[in-house]
């Protein structure tokens, strides 16, 4: 059984508000991972004013490991009308195999699904809270594999994890991953509802322990098979798609967006 963490972040931000848009490091991750049977990881950068930098950081990294799958982190706003150029990039250059994004970022647009589909790349989507708008994602993206942390809420938002749960359940295209989900019982829903192939197993290391969140999916305790998709099947059923000829012209897109607040992100509600 290959076991596939599917939600790590790597690298050097920017910010110097907090963990998560400064520093982070993969040594204290790799050896707990490798203590707990993780065979491979997926890393995207911490949160960053420029995620073009980042992204090549990430690439330097994934570059010295074959365990290491990279996701291309892009920001919705900020970076309108390059979006097809990063990942471009991050898929023909340095073959990553996913997009990541941030609702404290700002909501994804057309342009970042649109680039998703044409590469056929996975798209891991923090919505913090902010559960409505996938109806619209999954409806009009419906080639576009939307994978949602920790059932919608990293901040434990009991109301957002339930409503998430009927999406999950009723799009195809709607997944999520284990990574920081307190409520256990709510893990059990999300596999019986929306089935083991809907379900993926993330640690949002370094930060959070990777033994610990994959111990929940063990706690699980799904036959073999179901095990073995969530562990490691799906995500690599996911990447498998991944179109490695991109795009010959950028999605048109204009607009610009501010930098990230100084605020902790995953304790904070999406902004309205």
């Amino acid at each position: 059984m290959t076991i596939v963490d599917c939600h790590c972040h790597a690298g050097t931000g920017d910010g110097l508000t907090g963990p998560w848009d400064t520093s982070a490091p993969l040594r204290s991750y790799l050896r707990r991972a490798d203590v707990a049977g993780i065979d491979r990881t997926v890393l995207f950068a911490p949160f960053h004013s420029d995620y073009a930098v980042a992204n090549r950081e990430v690439a330097r990294i994934v570059a010295t490991d074959p365990r290491f799958l990279g996701f291309a982190f892009v920001h919705p706003e900020r970076d309108r009308g390059r979006v097809a150029a990063m990942v471009g990039e991050a898929v023909s250059v340095h073959g990553f195999c996913g997009i990541k994004a941030h609702r404290h970022d700002g909501r994804l647009t057309r342009e970042v699904c649109e680039v998703a589909l044409r590469y056929r790349l996975p798209l891991l989507y923090d919505v913090m809270g902010d559960i409505a708008p996938l109806e619209l994602y999954a409806t009009e993206y419906p080639g576009v594999a939307f994978v949602v942390p920790h059932l919608g809420s990293f901040a434990d938002d009991w109301r957002a994890q339930r409503a998430f749960l009927d999406l999950l359940a009723r799009h195809p295209n709607v997944h999520t991953d284990t990574s920081g989900v307190r409520r256990f019982d709510l893990l059990v829903e999300a596999v019986r509802r929306g089935g083991a192939r809907k379900v993926l197993f993330g640690s949002d290391g370094p930060w959070l322990h990777p033994g610990v969140e994959l111990a929940k999916v063990h706690a699980l305790g799904l036959p073999d098979h179901q095990e073995q998709l969530v562990l490691g099947g799906n995500l690599l059923r996911l990447v498998s798609r991944v179109r490695r000829s991109g795009p010959r012209r950028p999605v048109p897109d204009d607009g610009t967006g501010e930098l990230p607040a100084a605020t902790d992100p995953w304790t904070t509600q999406a902004p309205a």
